[in-house]
């Protein structure tokens, strides 16, 4: 129970009617959660209007209206609080609520479009690994302490973040480590947080559905940099161009990384192969299980970020040398009949081109590379031809499948696919509408030393069709099948 006032704390007021000196049993914006004594929060959502549903939210008990438009009829008896954005306005009202945990944890948020999980999920590893008690808050999974539960979204809604981060604090989670996605800020799920550091990646064609322009979708990246207070830092791979301008606003300590310009922290591979990498990072030398570039790249940053909360730099490379590589990020396994298959997330035309490379670099040229992959549905669908092209150009045979068809036609999603293809390509691609068939016939396909790379699922356990969630699991999908044919 809290006093209405005191979780309004912040948040941007533009009318009271009723009185805010009451007691608030808890905050909701899901009508249908809505007990006797809440505070309901309307908000304009991409499906539904939260406001619709304010009616309904009073015949279930709520006390307390917050909303941006106040309804026609005002119920006797009920606080009426308009806000300029409902968002912002829970996402503030969840910080107080909770008690604003995240003033006592150092936080980091890591956005862009690609790396966000391995580099989050890894900084949660390698501080855990050092001593401390760490927090996740990632697309794969949330950690408070040693406790796991299940993630629904990359950037959690602000009442469960807030939620979390109470748990962690009463804990006594020092550092928590936090996917921070677009759409989280856009929808202001961030707000209110108080961030100790934030982490740029790399921007690329992705969620362009529902940002309209990559301008727009670099610019909502950017607005976490400039909610940024001055205490915290901003560390950003300025081997994207896209890196500087995150931090053109910002009141945070400005930090660089990069592998080919010149940066505050610098990395040079001197190795890559399938068993990990060799890096020089200032010009220490390091060797870490991790594969490819790109995850050159996630280390770099993961080095930077540690030193920057306090860890010494050999304490900090003896510990990502440590590290193990997380589920659905490039993991493989290697038959009996010496046949690699990798599982790789990458669903952006971006990551599977740097995933494509990665193999490019560690591959021998004597055997054939055979790639499975296939596009969201109700998703970014300029995206589509453009993953064709790639996965068709590098790879020496290209299976187009269903990825998470939702509620779209499948073969209309490989037909959107195949119009990428190149006409020197065509014959290099199959179209296999079944996952599991795709993933059967790339296994039969593949001889002795090839390589299989079923990438855009990762560490996704399900496949969405029409609204229904079935078990599908990539990596277990090939061990199986690569089973049966070593039988």
């Amino acid at each position: 129970m809290m006093i209405l006032k005191d979780i309004l704390y912040k948040t941007a007021i533009e009318s009271v009617n009723g009185t805010t000196d009451i007691q608030i049993s808890k905050i909701e914006f899901d009508s249908r959660e809505v007990q006797s004594g809440d505070a309901f929060v309307a908000i304009r959502g991409t499906q539904s209007d939260g406001h619709n549903y304010i009616a309904k939210a009073i015949e279930s008990g709520a006390v307390a209206i917050v909303c941006e438009s106040l309804p026609d009829a005002l119920q006797k008896g009920i606080t009426y609080i308009q806000v300029e954005n409902s968002a912002t306005a829970l996402a503030h009202m969840a910080s107080n609520y909770y008690g604003t945990p995240s003033q006592s944890i150092k936080l980091v948020g890591v956005t862009g479009t690609n790396g966000k999980t391995t580099i989050a999920s890894l900084l949660y590893q390698l501080f855990k690994n050092a001593g401390y008690k760490t927090g996740l808050l990632s697309t794969v999974k949330v950690m408070v302490g040693d406790t796991e539960y299940k993630a629904t979204h990359t950037t959690p809604d602000s009442l469960t973040i807030n939620k979390h981060l109470s748990e962690m604090a009463a804990e006594g989670v020092e550092y928590c480590f936090m996917e921070v996605s677009s759409h989280g800020i856009h929808q202001s799920r961030t707000e209110g947080l108080h961030f100790a550091g934030g982490i740029f990646t790399n921007l690329s064609h992705d969620h362009l559905d529902y940002h309209k322009t990559f301008a727009e979708y670099r610019d909502v990246k950017k607005r976490f940099f400039d909610q940024l207070p001055k205490t915290a830092f901003a560390l950003v791979n300025v081997d994207d161009k896209n890196g500087l301008v995150m931090m053109q606003n910002t009141k945070a300590k400005k930090l660089t990384y990069a592998l080919k310009t010149y940066a505050d922290y610098k990395a040079q591979i001197l190795e890559n192969q399938l068993s990990g990498l060799l890096l020089k990072i200032d010009g220490q030398e390091v060797w870490v299980k991790l594969i490819g570039t790109f995850n050159a790249y996630n280390l770099l940053a993961i080095y930077a970020t540690a030193v920057n909360l306090g860890l010494q730099e050999q304490e900090v490379l003896t510990l990502m040398s440590e590290l193990e590589s997380v589920s659905g990020r490039f993991q493989y396994i290697i038959s009996d009949t010496n046949v690699t298959a990798i599982v790789d997330y990458a669903h952006t035309p971006d990551a599977l081109e740097n995933v494509l490379k990665t193999i490019e670099n560690i591959r021998t040229r004597n055997e054939q590379l055979i790639t499975v992959v296939g596009c969201g549905g109700d998703r970014d669908t300029t995206k589509r031809p453009v993953m064709a092209n790639i996965a068709s150009s590098f790879s020496d045979k290209a299976i187009f499948t269903s990825d998470n068809p939702r509620t779209e036609n499948p073969e209309a999603i490989i037909e959107d696919m195949e119009k990428g293809v190149e006409p020197q390509n065509y014959k290099k691609t199959i179209a296999i509408t079944d996952r599991k068939q795709a993933i059967k016939t790339a296994c039969q396909l593949a001889e002795p030393n090839d390589i299989i790379l079923i990438a855009g699922k990762g560490h996704e356990t399900y496949q969405e069709i029409n609204g229904v969630r079935n078990h599908f699991d990539d990596m277990e999908t090939v061990k199986e099948l690569l089973a049966q044919l070593n039988k």
